[in-house]
């Protein structure tokens, strides 16, 4: 794809328009199918554009952060895995018994639950917390 910033030569519009080549601009100017969305004159041409230039510093400081993210969220999910109790999709009826019955003898515990679960949760005064959580074999 490829974008041209164009002007009508008729009422001075100007305007950017999108095609899939620069041979496909020709052959629509040709075939006087490009015109002003403002006027209707097929006076239409292309303007001088500045080329759209990657930052390669920024995409590479962008990737950086992003790995540096995920080592970081790696490193609490280890460290969850490590001290607290894994209980999958039973996580708001396991909290409910930590906070109501177990609040002393109960390691941590993590787990899955719904939004509507959470809130539930929340509501009765049970604290939580949500982690973001990567999958071991994420890039």
């Amino acid at each position: 794809m490829i974008k041209y910033k164009l002007i009508c030569k008729k009422c001075k519009n100007s305007f950017d328009s999108w095609f899939s080549t620069s041979k496909e601009y020709e052959k629509l100017k040709k075939l006087k199918f490009i015109n002003c969305h403002n006027c209707g004159s097929l006076k239409v041409e292309k303007t001088l554009m500045s080329p759209s230039i990657l930052n390669l510093k920024k995409i590479k400081v962008k990737n950086e952060k992003n790995f540096n993210i995920k080592n970081k969220i790696k490193e609490y999910q280890k460290f969850i895995k490590n001290n607290f109790k894994y209980v999958g999709e039973n996580f708001a009826h396991e909290a409910r018994l930590v906070h109501y019955e177990d609040k002393k003898k109960s390691k941590g515990i993590y787990g899955n639950a719904t939004t509507e679960e959470i809130k539930e949760l929340k509501d009765e005064g049970i604290k939580t917390e949500f982690i973001p959580w990567v999958k071991d074999d994420d890039n």
